[in-house]
């Protein structure tokens, strides 16, 4: 009996989603509305996210706009913006809060690819986790006499080629996320 690698692969999809979802909210000089997507404000005394609160759109490649249905959010997401880690400065027209990216300067998208290459390292560390876990349990599976020598050495070899195939695909969305943030 082999190795049942179903479980070990639905992880490894995790991994590589939380690894996009990482990487969205890096900016790549175009204004992408998933930048706001880890942003909270203070809603009734409880941290909520800006976009279950308001509409967010991008107009053009360089602003966002963010159109609050309740208008008397505006300031509490206008502070939540600013406070964040974007850094973008809001500007506020009393209905709408207008997020305008200047172009990044070439040092700027450097330190972005950088970012990026340093979120692939950890999903690639953690793809790899998730090969030991699986090679581990292959072991332990030989050793309760429930797997022969062969189905252990196919599990092994079925394992490690599922982990090179999701490295190549974090390896890719690097690359391309990296070619997005150099071009100007």
């Amino acid at each position: 009996m082999k190795l049942d690698t179903k479980t070990y692969e639905q992880r490894m999809q995790k991994t590589i989603a939380s690894f996009e979802e990482n990487i969205g909210t890096i900016r790549a000089g175009q204004a992408n509305p998933a930048v706001l997507a880890k942003v909270s404000f203070e809603y009734y005394g409880a941290p909520t996210p800006i976009n279950t609160m308001a509409d967010i759109k991008a107009t053009d490649s360089k602003t966002i706009t963010v159109t609050p249905y309740d208008r008397t959010t505006l300031k509490a997401m206008e502070k939540a913006i600013l406070a964040s880690d974007i850094g973008i400065t809001p500007s506020n027209d009393g209905s709408v809060i207008r997020l305008i990216f200047p172009q990044p300067t070439e040092e700027r998208r450097r330190e972005l690819g950088k970012q990026v290459q340093k979120y692939g390292e950890d999903a690639k560390v953690a793809i790899r986790n998730i090969r030991r876990d699986a090679n581990d349990d292959t072991k332990k599976q030989k050793k309760d006499s429930l797997m022969t020598e062969d189905e252990a050495k196919q599990s092994d070899k079925l394992v490690q080629d599922m982990t090179d195939k999701y490295i190549k695909k974090v390896e890719e969305i690097a690359d391309k996320k990296i070619a997005e943030i150099m071009k100007i």
